[in-house]
C-alpha cells in the first residue's frame, strides 16, 4: 500500500535478462527536450541549492526489438513513439546514466554502472571516461548508494572476473528489502535472475563496507533514500534536498523515457512486478509535479535530468 503525503514519500525474454546482468499524451516533444544518446563520454552538471549533481553517461545498449518486451505495446507501437521522441527506430537505445553529488565535502555516486560494459553490450562501459571529462577522480568516491542489484547497476563494484571490489574505501549503502531478495535462497529466485542473484550472493555479504539500511532514511548528507518498489522488490529512488529545492532520482522507475514516460501503464520485461512498477512511477511523477521537484531517469540519456508534467493519461519529461 502506497501513501503520499506532503512530507513524505513512500511507494512502495532471454536476451534481455542476459543483456543487464541477470541469467495519450503529447503529441510533440521540441528537440531541446528530447531524449539524447551521446556517441561518447559525456556529462552534465545540475545544481541543487549548494548540492552539485553531475550525470556520467555509462554508454547505451541498443537492444533488438522485441514483441516481448513490452507488454501493452507491439512493436510497430514501439517504433512510432521512438521515432516521436527523435530517436532512432532500428532498435530501442537504452543508455545508462549515474549520478554524482557532490555533498557537504563528500563525493557521492548514485548507482555504479555497467562495470566497463559487463551488462549493457559493447557500446556500454563509459563511466571511467566520463568521470575523467567531468574532472572527477574515482579515489574522491566516500559512498556509493544502490538503487537496486541489476548488473547495469552494481556491476560498476566489482571487477568482472574476480569479483574484486572496484571502491574497497568507500561506503556502499544498499536497501534492506533488496539485499534481503536477492540472498534469499537461489531456487526461490526465478531462472533467469538466478545468476545474477549468485552473483550478489558472492560478494555483498562478506563485504566490510556494506551499510544496510532500511525503509525511508538519509543515506548521505542531504539524500535520503525512499522507497520505490515494482521494478524490484526492493527498488529504491533518492530524494536530494538543499536550499529549499528537490531533486528526485528515480532511478528505474521507468525505462527509457520515451515509451515509459509517455505511456506509464505499459509494462517492461525488466519489472520484476509489474503492476506494482506502475503504480510507483505514476505516484513518484504525481509527487514529483505537486512539489516541483526535478527529476532524473537512469534510462533517460543525457540529458536525463529536467521536469515531469502531466499530459492525458500519461506524462512528458521535459530536459533542464
Amino acid at each position: 500500500m502506497f501513501h503520499v503525503s506532503r512530507r513524505d514519500l513512500v511507494v512502495g525474454a532471454a536476451g534481455a535478462f542476459a543483456a543487464f546482468g541477470l541469467d495519450k499524451p503529447l503529441a510533440f516533444i521540441g528537440a531541446a527536450q528530447a531524449q539524447t544518446v551521446p556517441t561518447g563520454p559525456g556529462f552534465k552538471i545540475n545544481q541543487v541549492g549548494d548540492i552539485e549533481v553531475i550525470s556520467l553517461y555509462d554508454g547505451v545498449w541498443e537492444k533488438p526489438h522485441d514483441e516481448n518486451f513490452i507488454k501493452g505495446a507491439n512493436v510497430d507501437q514501439t517504433k512510432a513513439e521512438l521515432k516521436a521522441g527523435g530517436l532512432t527506430d532500428a532498435f530501442v537505445p537504452i543508455p545508462f546514466t549515474i549520478l554524482a553529488v557532490k555533498t557537504a565535502g563528500r563525493l557521492v555516486l548514485i548507482d555504479s554502472g555497467t562495470g566497463g560494459g559487463q551488462a549493457g553490450g559493447p557500446k556500454a562501459g563509459l563511466l571511467a571516461q566520463s568521470m575523467a571529462a567531468a574532472g572527477l577522480d574515482p579515489k574522491d568516491v566516500k559512498t556509493i548508494v544502490i538503487s537496486h542489484f541489476h548488473g547495469d547497476h552494481i556491476f560498476g563494484l566489482m571487477a568482472k572476473d574476480t569479483n574484486a571490489q572496484t571502491f574497497p574505501e568507500a561506503e556502499i549503502v544498499v536497501p534492506a528489502a533488496e539485499l534481503k531478495w536477492w540472498t534469499q535462497p537461489v531456487e526461490s529466485i526465478p531462472g533467469p535472475r538466478q545468476g545474477n542473484a549468485k552473483r550478489v550472493q558472492a560478494t555483498f555479504p562478506s563485504w566490510k563496507n556494506i551499510r544496510v539500511v532500511d525503509g525511508e532514511a538519509e543515506v548521505a548528507p542531504g539524500i535520503r533514500q525512499i522507497p520505490a518498489h515494482g521494478h524490484t522488490q526492493g527498488h529504491t529512488a533518492h530524494v536530494i534536498s538543499s536550499g529549499g529545492k528537490q531533486f528526485i532520482s528515480t532511478a528505474d522507475v521507468t525505462n527509457i523515457n520515451a515509451l515509459f514516460v509517455k505511456h506509464p501503464d505499459w509494462q517492461a520485461v525488466f519489472d520484476h512486478v509489474p503492476d506494482l512498477a506502475i503504480e510507483t512511477r505514476k505516484k513518484l511523477f504525481d509527487r514529483a509535479i505537486a512539489d516541483k521537484a526535478t527529476v532524473s531517469g537512469y534510462h533517460w540519456g543525457l540529458p536525463n535530468v529536467g521536469t515531469i508534467a502531466k499530459d492525458g493519461s500519461g506524462y512528458a519529461f521535459v530536459a533542464a
